[in-house]
């Protein structure tokens, strides 16, 4: 359980008339040992957060700070042996409200589920609503922004870090990042308040979002299938899409990462890695299977970027398997290309991408 936590478990409201100037344990609230924890975290240099604790809270721990004098070597460690032990004696703790409690079971309960609790909620169990909107990727930003006042806009460019309210900017039409950029300087004499209700606004529309089916975009989803597809049904699926939507097809090209990429999509330094991690029969079968075309380019692309004497044995082995049939080859140089893409999910591995080519 957090210091913010236990801060808040005090008791009831003590009254605001001076206290001593020398203060003991005898004499001290919790909501005092409380003040005097915070104040030694401070003294040695901890990030003490408190806005997560009520107003009224806030202002109390304020004017009780303010109102002790000092305490004593002895008071110090008493009250912060209390707190210790408090804090080791806690066997369970549970997240703080609703927001807390949906962290916690985030990608464990459904889309739908979530998006209908934030939305009873309200934008506000989040705490800050500007540290989601920090959070959200350029895109998002753009996208929200630009559906915004000039004004609107000009708080939001405030609000975030400079490094990326510099990239969103540069995101934007250039009309609109000089019209966003002057509104800036309008801001000085802008409430916190308002820029609160701001915050609030922009957030509320992030929860008008309808819960997605799909994590992946629809090009990903067909990229992936075609991926695990025979090399004939992938042709013919292609060509199907081409006919029906050149643009959509296209993307999905992209994303489609075959045996016969692997020279253009691979570094050659980066095949003894790859072919390390490849079972062996596997392998076997794909140089066995792939001896002409494109894929027989693959095949000695392979040969020719890992050892001389590795390259000989597969050689070897390939020449004693013999003849490999259509089944059994598709299904191995699927299995290369799985080993592909598992190593660059693992970040193990960089694929060129097909853009980085064209430039």
């Amino acid at each position: 359980m957090s210091n913010q936590t236990q801060l808040a478990r005090l008791t009831p409201p003590v009254s605001m008339d001076a206290a001593p100037s020398r203060v003991k344990v005898p004499t001290l609230s919790k909501r005092h040992k409380a003040a005097i924890i915070v104040r030694f975290l401070l003294n040695e240099g901890a990030e003490v957060s408190l806005s997560d604790l009520p107003d009224d809270l806030q202002a109390e721990l304020t004017y009780l700070m303010g109102d002790m004098g000092y305490v004593d070597r002895d008071t110090l460690a008493t009250v912060l042996m209390e707190f210790a032990h408090e804090l080791e004696s806690i066997g369970l703790s549970f997240p703080g409200g609703l927001s807390g409690a949906l962290s916690a079971l985030d990608g464990r309960i459904s889309p739908m589920t979530a998006a209908r609790l934030r939305k009873e909620a309200g934008v506000r169990l989040y705490g800050d609503p500007w540290d989601r909107l920090r959070n959200l990727p350029i895109e998002a930003l753009r996208d929200l922004i630009e559906a915004e006042s000039i004004e609107v806009a000009a708080v939001t460019i405030s609000k975030l870090d400079v490094g990326k309210a510099a990239e969103l900017l540069s995101a934007l039409p250039g009309e609109i990042a000089r019209r966003i950029t002057y509104a800036v300087s309008m801001t000085g004499a802008i409430t916190p308040e308002a820029v609160d209700r701001i915050g609030l606004t922009l957030a509320s529309q992030l929860d008008d979002e309808p819960p997605k089916a799909f994590a992946e975009a629809p090009v990903e989803r067909v990229g992936a299938i075609l991926n695990s597809s025979t090399a004939a049904t992938r042709d013919d699926l292609l060509q199907a899409l081409e006919d029906t939507d050149a643009d959509f097809a296209g993307e999905v090209r992209k994303t489609i990462f075959t045996y016969a990429h692997i020279p253009a999509r691979i570094s050659p330094r980066d095949m003894p890695r790859i072919v390390k991690e490849i079972e062996e029969d596997t392998l076997v079968a794909a140089l066995g299977y792939a001896t002409e075309g494109d894929a027989g380019a693959t095949t000695e692309f392979i040969l020719e970027n890992i050892s001389a004497r590795l390259a000989d044995q597969l050689r070897e082995s390939v020449e004693e398997r013999g003849t490999v049939n259509a089944r059994d080859g598709e299904a191995a140089l699927s299995g290369v290309t799985t080993v592909i893409r598992e190593l660059e999910t693992n970040g193990e591995i960089k694929l060129i991408r097909p853009e980085d080519q064209e430039g």
